[in-house]
């Protein structure tokens, strides 16, 4: 089956059968390895990404359902050598320890704080609850996302994620 898709910013075209995970395409046909494979099932979160402007569990998402969609990966919240505040914020809070689930958590995070540029604790956490991180750098993880809401550069990082939510919107 031929689709075609935009994924961080360039359009794909693709010969594939429509039922195939999202995610085997990103990793194994586009050659995207950040995106983690996790439980399978989409309740980990470690294969999230963002399918125009929300985020979705690629494990568990046909890639024939996002044909003509626009889909953000790890690699592309970056702009070019310039990290995205959040995964600079990654490494100031020393966040990762074996590092498989983060750019689930950080594609979930870039989601919450395009939408709620200040939220409050309790909403970080409510954010991140579909996110399992089998280390436990919960702390971490909240403390890295409240250190992006609080930076005054925030904006200019997050413009990515504001113009794809409000595209969607």
């Amino acid at each position: 089956m031929a689709l075609s898709l935009t994924v961080n910013g360039e359009q794909r075209s693709l010969d594939i059968e429509g039922d195939t995970p999202l995610l085997w395409v990103l990793r194994d046909e586009l050659g995207l390895k950040g995106t983690k494979f996790g439980c399978g099932v989409g309740l980990c979160g470690a294969c999230t990404v963002h399918l125009n402007g929300q985020p979705v569990r690629s494990c568990s998402t046909s890639v024939e359902s996002v044909a003509g969609g626009d889909v953000t990966t790890i690699e592309g919240l970056a702009n070019g050598d310039q990290l995205h505040a959040l995964q600079e914020a990654w490494i100031a809070e020393g966040v990762p320890q074996c590092g498989y689930c983060q750019s689930g958590q950080i594609m979930s995070a870039a989601h919450l704080l395009a939408n709620n540029p200040a939220p409050a604790r309790d909403e970080i956490v409510a954010a991140m609850t579909g996110n399992l991180c089998r280390c436990g750098t919960y702390s971490r993880i909240i403390a890295a996302v409240e250190s992006v809401a609080r930076s005054s550069s925030m904006e200019g990082s997050l413009a990515y994620d504001a113009a794809v939510v409000g595209e969607a919107n």
